[in-house]
């Protein structure tokens, strides 16, 4: 739990809002009744939000819940990270066993040697 209020709060100020202003327009668009106190128990890790409302951070944010909890690296939703594959193929390359020793060259044309065979895939189908 002590993740959630330090990304919580990254978020927020990623932002660039107030606490105050953070729930003004999170009420606005959900129709929601929070206060300032609520978000700050959430920063300081005092209060996690319920699943349901939990979700609707994670939409306001544009993350993930997994990157929201602290559980994924990953910050962007499944389905949006599905649209831009050049984050997750570079992701899942920094953390293939003994990829990080390899020359910055030899990196690199992996990396973009999976994303041309996968874009060429995409437009096959």
């Amino acid at each position: 739990m002590n993740k959630f209020g330090n990304i919580f709060k990254a978020l927020r100020e990623e932002k660039g809002l107030t606490q105050q202003e953070l729930v003004d327009l999170f009420n606005k668009q959900y129709h929601y009744k929070f206060g300032k106190s609520a978000i700050s128990q959430y920063e300081n890790n005092k209060r996690i939000p319920e699943v349901e409302v939990l979700q609707k951070w994670a939409e306001f944010f544009q993350v993930g819940i997994d990157y929201l909890l602290g559980n994924s690296d990953i910050k962007k939703p499944y389905n949006e990270a599905r649209e831009n594959t050049d984050e997750d193929i570079d992701l899942w390359l920094s953390k293939t066993d003994g990829y990080k020793e390899l020359p910055e060259e030899d990196r690199e044309l992996i990396s973009n040697l999976a994303k041309n065979l996968l874009e060429k895939h995409r437009k096959e189908k």
